[in-house]
């Protein structure tokens, strides 16, 4: 049975095989936790990001794509793209729920055990912390009930808000 933890603290340190990152449609790097993942990997990610959009044009909202972790001591950065809030009116839960449940499918595909999240769209995106947090730990909890293929789910929050909301959460 997969365990899930949670620690407050830098993703990018992180010695798993897989980070995700609440990346943004152009892949290209942005503020919060995607720019903290794209300065902490170095150039290598911003080519396979690049490499990424010329064949797919992006990443679309709860989708997923993953490319090298670069300098940093995981494997791979699984980018995934959280909802903008709207007040919950535009699909935002499925949406949010699609980012952790699409992360862990490529996480599945490329032999990851080993999967550290962020908060995703509780930043700049404005999603509730408490609904965010809620929605996934909740989706992690049933993808992890269908598969044997992942160990260790690590929520890992920047914040000490987060950090006590998924810690209730588990």
């Amino acid at each position: 049975m997969a365990t899930m933890e949670v620690l407050q603290g830098d993703i990018t340190q992180l010695d798993v095989d897989a980070i995700v990152n609440a990346a943004n449609s152009s892949l290209m790097g942005g503020g919060g936790v995607d720019g903290a993942i794209h300065r902490a990997g170095g150039p290598a990610i911003l080519e396979e990001c690049k490499r990424i959009v010329a064949l797919k044009g992006g990443c679309p909202t709860g989708e997923a794509v993953i490319t090298t972790a670069g300098d940093m001591p995981a494997r791979f950065v699984i980018h995934t793209v959280g909802p903008v809030w709207h007040g919950g009116q535009r699909r935002e839960p499925e949406l949010l729920a699609n980012c952790y449940r699409n992360a862990l499918q490529l996480a599945v595909e490329n032999n990851c055990a080993t999967v550290a999240f962020p908060n995703i769209s509780t930043g700049v995106y404005g999603y509730p912390k408490a609904e965010a947090a809620r929605i996934a730990v909740a989706t992690v909890r049933d993808f992890l009930n269908e598969t044997d293929r992942i160990e260790k789910v690590i929520f890992v929050c920047f914040d000490a808000e987060n950090y006590r909301l998924i810690q209730a959460e588990l």
